[in-house]
């Protein structure tokens, strides 16, 4: 059961983040999954231009799409009751939805920040119900470059990104600092809306930070455009589709 007052502060707050949802020891289990997917791809780089601006250096990002298609730990954890009961009560429905994953592993002592946006910018629907989950492989501290909110964001409705440099907030309007940081360890699950303003810092430790991250919604919300397709996109993670589109024949 998903406590009253835990909706309440996501509704109020934009985030949630649910503490132990997995053991330590399973937490492990999967760092090492995503290491091991990284280590059999080929890595990109996909640190934004204005995050190198940002951290006013050079700085690294290791990450993959689709991670349930490399690996199938993270198909499980897709259908994981602990994480959907969590997703469709912070939605307020019976049915997610998956839109898409990622791995993501920022390298010890240069792991690249991400300055301050909404992923509403990026896959922008019609009902604003989607919704992200970072799951935490490893502790994150603030000097691991944890992510970091501004409460009560989502209220404000999508706003307008500057798209050079990775679709983010002016940061003389929204800096990263001014951010709360959401400190988190492994096995932790850090909730929040779309419409959250969110970023995170650099990795200064000298251990990578590892994350993978799930994307839902409600599967009556629409995209507003075609610009965010995923292999698993439309997956059932929980419940029914009650839309049911005819099969292609």
């Amino acid at each position: 059961m998903v406590d009253p007052a835990m909706v309440a502060f996501y509704r109020d707050n934009g985030y949630l983040l649910v503490k132990g949802l997995l053991s330590r020891p399973e937490a492990q289990a999967y760092r090492e999954e995503c290491h091991a997917v990284l280590g059999r791809l080929r890595a990109t780089d996909p640190t934004w231009g204005s995050a190198r601006e940002l951290a006013g250096g050079a700085t690294e990002l290791r990450h993959c799409h689709d991670a349930q298609f490399y690996s199938a730990a993270f198909a499980r954890i897709l259908v994981e009751p602990r994480f959907t009961d969590v997703a469709a009560a912070l939605m307020g429905t019976e049915n997610v939805q998956l839109h898409h994953t990622k791995i993501f592993v920022k390298p010890a002592e240069k792991g690249s920040p991400f300055p301050l946006h909404q992923d509403a910018a990026h896959l922008p629907h019609t009902r604003h119900t989607v919704g992200a989950a970072i799951f935490h492989f490893d502790d994150a501290p603030e000097e691991k470059g944890c992510v970091r909110v501004v409460p009560g964001s989502h209220k404000q409705g999508p706003l307008p990104h500057i798209e050079e440099g990775g679709w983010h907030l002016p940061p003389s309007e929204w800096p990263l600092r001014a951010a709360v940081p959401v400190e988190a360890e492994a096995g932790d699950v850090l909730f929040f809306s779309y419409l959250t303003v969110h970023g995170s810092g650099v990795n200064t430790a000298a251990e990578a930070r590892t994350t993978f991250l799930v994307q839902f919604r409600d599967p009556l919300d629409q995209p507003v455009d075609d610009v965010h397709r995923s292999r698993g996109q439309g997956m059932m993670l929980r419940g029914v589709d009650p839309v049911m589109p005819s099969p292609a024949a």
